[in-house]
């Protein structure tokens, strides 16, 4: 990474002119910019990870990073995160991923760049290869619902209790009289959806029963990704009369292709989603999900931000929230 000396070298300017382009407090002529901007790129300089002090005041810009805006999980988090910044006077800057490493390293790097006041950052997968860059800048972070994966990673972190989210569908399902249960999962490379397979599979084992490895299939979190599960299923001639998806939108993907298939919710088999989006009470029947607090984790993760921000000490480095589960239509006893 170059410095700030290597960039005027490069530029042909002296460090001072570097340092107004950066700031933008004095107007530089344009093709003297454009020229510390190029060398500024070329040598991979971060003013503001590097000359912190450059700063003359906030920006009051929160910057918050999405592997999908249209997700139905992570519109919640936006819409609940831009209303806290908005209520302590901050604006937020939202960053699509998606669902690209490549893609979720530049715009943070754009993001520290830009000289934010914190980054709320809901990582991409195992596969994300930002933990470099978080790491070394002095800008609050914290990690939003999906963990970096790292127990010396002392970077703030935010999240559901996931296991207990298996925990409580399977609970709720054994207790319904399901002994043949299907999982269809979130992708496996990111943790939370090995956390509530765990789970899952874990309380089904606690009452003597097992889960097929042939009623296990794995998903994306999207809509067409619960339809396709659900054919896999029928494909391999999986045995089971309740199904938890690990996202909402799934498990409407499966209601479809069950009704498709004229087999009938929840009387034939019983169905469980994950996130209590808003439209798991339209659905007919409505559904059965593990409700996130996504309003209380972005309010943490916020204070968390304005903490660091303001260098007060951050008491818990680890807020790990439980899910609830909403008895709806979607389930019956067997």
């Amino acid at each position: 990474m170059g410095s700030m000396k290597d960039v005027a070298k490069l530029a042909g300017v002296s460090v001072s002119t570097v340092s107004r382009v950066i700031t933008g407090n004095i107007p530089v002529e344009q093709q003297t910019r454009v020229r510390v901007e190029d060398a500024i790129r070329v040598v991979n300089y971060r003013p503001n990870l590097i000359a912190r002090g450059l700063r003359s005041k906030n920006s009051h810009l929160i910057g918050l990073v999405v592997p999908e805006v249209i997700h139905a999980t992570f519109t919640s988090f936006i819409k609940y995160t831009e209303e806290i910044v908005n209520r302590h006077g901050y604006n937020l800057i939202l960053g699509n991923t998606q669902s690209d490493p490549e893609v979720e390293e530049q715009f943070i790097d754009t993001l520290l760049r830009r000289n934010v006041d914190g980054v709320i950052f809901c990582r991409v997968s195992d596969k994300s290869r930002v933990l470099g860059i978080l790491e070394r800048t002095n800008v609050p972070i914290v990690v939003l619902d999906r963990s970096l994966g790292s127990e010396n990673v002392h970077i703030p972190l935010v999240s559901l209790n996931n296991r207990m989210a298996g925990v409580l569908a399977a609970e709720h399902l054994s207790d319904l009289g399901h002994a043949q249960c299907a999982c269809i999962t979130g992708p496996m490379d990111i943790a939370l959806s090995r956390k509530r397979l765990e789970g899952f599979k874990s309380h089904i084992e606690s009452r003597g029963l097992s889960l097929d490895t042939t009623a296990v299939v794995e998903g994306d979190f999207r809509f067409g990704s619960g339809v396709q599960a659900m054919r896999t299923l029928f494909e391999r001639r999986a045995k089971f009369s309740a199904i938890w998806a690990q996202s909402d939108l799934m498990a409407i993907g499966a209601l479809q292709e069950l009704q498709r298939r004229g087999i009938a919710v929840p009387e034939e088999v019983s169905l469980i989603g994950m996130d209590d989006i808003n439209f798991a009470e339209m659905m007919v029947p409505t559904l059965t999900t593990i409700a996130q607090p996504f309003e209380r984790m972005c309010e943490e993760a916020v204070q968390l931000i304005l903490r660091q921000q303001e260098n007060k000490p951050v008491p818990e480095n680890r807020i790990v929230l439980d899910p609830e589960l909403i008895i709806r239509e979607s389930t019956a006893r067997k």
